[in-house]
């Protein structure tokens, strides 16, 4: 049997991201035995303690078990944990050692969306690559800059640790855990059950880009203004080096560091969002918008809106925009 370990965190807590696993995991021994196979998943819950933690105010969770127990994992589920990051970190400081010392064991280790807080706080993504939500990217980037952040990932497998993108992409992760344990024919069967498109790999169609302006480089700020009021225009690094008297060099290397972005990254991000709301809500044809945020090169719009979405403009359109006229 392989153990599984759903984590009971202290403060608050996606609960769907614990009842998820659960069911997927439970359900997925239903599977195996109505097939005339053995269930292979003994799940348990894992606490600090056995108290009951309780959700959103009217939901009570109750472990199984707590760490302190003679207990071997094969997989540790750390759920989404919501609230203020240092707060909910240090709440649950004390199953650090205990997930590294399970990972020692033998154990591979899964964080459910914003879960990679905690699990980035273990030091076992160091040097790694992992995803979160996407709202959450500059947070994460700021807090754990040892790590490679992959925001635009549903899944990251770094040799038994993984992490899921943003929100219920959570299920995306199970169904692919699902499969690493037992099957192709059992994780399509249970991506039809629950109805989750399986093989996805991109959360960038569902990205908002607003701009990291969760630093304190004025000279930064100002040139995020200005690229934002103008972004139909050619904007150039020269340019800006020059309004704000700030050499290209440090410019760039500045506005890299504040944003994660470099500044031509950063007009392009700009600009394709100023797309996809207008493809949402406007009945406007391709060339209309593209010309519209500044773009005279059709090839180029359509790649560099493909590369930041993970779809072109016209799929991008008919996916947002029922009531768009086909281009």
């Amino acid at each position: 049997m392989k153990q599984i370990s759903i984590l009971v965190p202290k403060g608050a807590v996606a609960l769907s991201c614990i009842e998820g696993s659960f069911v997927a995991f439970t359900k997925a021994n239903d599977f195996l035995e109505s097939l005339g196979r053995p269930a292979l998943f003994n799940v348990k819950l894992i606490g600090l303690t056995k108290e009951a933690q309780v959700y959103d105010r009217l939901f009570r969770v109750t472990p199984d078990a707590m760490i302190t127990e003679d207990h071997k994992a094969d997989l540790i589920i750390i759920p989404a944990v919501n609230g203020e990051r240092e707060e909910v970190i240090a709440q649950n400081k004390d199953f650090y050692p205990w997930i590294v010392q399970q990972h020692k064991a033998g154990a591979e280790v899964a964080s459910l969306c914003v879960g990679a807080f905690l699990l980035a706080s273990t030091g076992l993504l160091d040097g790694r690559r992992c995803s979160t939500h996407w709202l959450a990217a500059a947070e994460f980037r700021a807090m754990f800059p040892q790590i490679e952040l992959v925001s635009e990932k549903i899944i990251t497998d770094e040799f038994g640790i993984y992490s899921s993108g943003g929100a219920n992409s959570f299920w995306n992760l199970l169904i692919y855990l699902i499969e690493k344990y037992t099957d192709r024919d059992m994780a399509i069967l249970a991506s039809k059950y629950f109805e989750i498109e399986i093989d996805r790999d991109s959360q960038s169609c569902f990205t908002i880009f607003k701009g990291q302006r969760e630093h304190q480089d004025e000279s930064v700020k100002q040139a995020q203004e200005f690229i934002e009021q103008n972004f139909m225009e050619k904007i150039t690094v020269e340019q800006l080096s020059s309004m704000f008297a700030v050499g290209r060099r440090s410019l760039e290397r500045r506005f890299k560091k504040a944003t994660s972005n470099t500044v031509s990254e950063y007009i392009q991000r700009v600009k394709v969002e100023v797309a996809k709301k207008s493809f949402e809500s406007s009945r406007k044809n391709i060339n209309e918008i593209m010309w519209e945020v500044g773009y005279s090169d059709t090839k180029a719009f359509r790649t560099i809106f493909k590369k930041t979405t993970g779809l072109s403009p016209l799929e991008y359109r008919n996916k947002y925009n029922k009531g768009a006229v086909k281009a």
